[in-house]
């Protein structure tokens, strides 16, 4: 059963007019953000050689890394205020424009300025990726109906696993044949592409109400987001848990080079390569179930669908490194992709059905402890890995978001059977 807040906004309200033309609108969007997911994957390996390239300082990858996810903390503090003034269009449109001008100063930046130019991309990109994912999500119910948001936000994810591989699978080929430059302006155009499938969308989101809503959350000496939380039953627990798990994250994206590494020590990249190709396909197939589900019974995976599927992602991802047989981790890696993008789906679609307003601060505060939690789980466990072994080190991170689960899921159980939560 999926679950809904009472106080759900007007579902007419968010439909569309025409909404099979909002739908193609929709995948024409998608597309670009596929095409751009694709260049930051890529950039992600490529600007890591080349920092260390650049310093010659291996603590030089973990700063750059730092600040970026500290740009992305501050931004999705205020990513909510920031929809509140301006349309969902407005912000994805110009997040974009700023990725591609920093990627060109990168490109252009003489010697002796590449170090800062360094840091001004770890800024923007940081700090402009999570305000595109914040403006995406919480309009997507103006985009394509609240009926179907549990298909657009599948479909996003499968577009953005598949860049995943891309990205990840070509990186090493271009830095090699081509060179980093190559590989920024790739980067580049791939942001531009995006901002030009954004500039042809007559996308919704923000504005007016918006700004009613910050005004309401002033009145009530709250700040938006945590007006938003409060007036929702259980979803403070649930974003908290989104935190928790992306520091669970953290562990085995740390922890998978090592353990590979143990596996294999002339072919450490082997295992690495091959277990994130099969989680990215569990994932896709996740999602293509999701979207038939979606598309039969008109209903989204609701909170407890997000609690349960982190139960499975998180203890799928500790029996990764329990050192079972290679065919069995293989499965393991197809559950843990298919658990992770199942608990985003349900996880996006139950924050959409706050109310415009709130719907903003609510996804930017959620941003905020995304990045957080990982960035403070990539500190931890980078030590941790120094004294005790991958299992332990995912065990004790994965095992706390297990927990936290357990708990959100007694939680959402309970409000059930009260009057918070109804079915749908």
């Amino acid at each position: 059963m999926t679950l809904r807040i009472d106080h759900s906004p007007d579902h007419s309200a968010g439909r569309p007019d025409n909404s099979a033309r909002g739908e193609r609108r929709y995948r024409f969007l998608v597309a670009g953000y596929a095409v751009s997911s694709y260049g930051t994957f890529l950039n992600m390996v490529a600007l890591n050689l080349f920092v260390y390239e650049t310093t010659g300082r291996a603590i030089a990858m973990g700063l750059f890394m730092a600040v970026r996810l500290g740009a992305g903390f501050v931004a999705g503090m205020t990513a909510g205020s920031l929809l509140a003034r301006f349309t969902a269009k407005t912000v994805m449109l110009w997040t974009n424009a700023a990725q591609a001008a920093v990627m060109l100063l990168l490109i252009l930046a003489p010697d002796g300025l590449r170090t800062a130019a360094l840091v001004a991309v770890s800024v923007v990109i940081g700090a402009c990726g999570t305000l595109f994912m914040v403006a995406l999500r919480s309009s997507i119910p103006e985009m394509v109906g609240e009926e179907r948001r549990s298909w657009a936000n599948s479909l996003s994810i499968t577009g953005r696993s598949l860049a995943m591989v891309a990205g990840f699978a070509s990186a090493g080929v271009v830095v090699s044949l081509v060179g980093y430059t190559a590989a920024f302006v790739v980067d580049m155009v791939t942001f531009v592409l995006c901002a030009v499938t954004v500039a042809l969308l007559p996308v919704a989101g923000g504005g007016r109400t918006g700004e009613a809503a910050e005004r309401a959350g002033r009145r009530s000496g709250k700040p938006g987001a945590f007006a938003a939380l409060a007036a929702a039953p259980g979803l403070g627990l649930m974003v908290a848990l989104r935190g928790v798990d992306a520091f669970g994250s953290s562990s085995h994206n740390a922890g998978l080079p090592v353990h590979s590494a143990d596996l294999d020590p002339s072919h450490p990249a082997v295992f690495v390569s091959s277990f994130w190709c099969l989680w990215a396909v569990g994932n896709v197939l996740a999602q293509q179930v999701i979207q038939r589900y979606a598309k039969r019974t008109g209903r989204s995976v609701g909170a407890l669908g997000f609690g349960y599927g982190t139960i499975v992602m998180s203890g799928s991802f500790i029996l990764a490194f329990a050192g079972f047989p290679l065919v069995a981790t293989a499965v393991i890696a197809l559950i843990a992709g298919a658990a992770d993008g199942f608990t985003e789906v349900s996880y996006t679609s139950h924050l959409q059905t706050l109310p415009a307003g709130p719907r903003g601060h609510a996804f930017g505060l959620s941003a905020t402890f995304e990045n957080l939690g990982f960035g403070v789980g990539m500190i931890l466990v980078a030590a941790a890995l120094d004294r005790y072994t991958p299992l332990t080190v995912v065990g004790w991170s994965h095992g706390a978001a297990i927990l936290v689960a357990l708990v959100f899921v007694l939680r959402v159980a309970g409000l059930r059977r009260g009057t918070g939560f109804s079915q749908s």
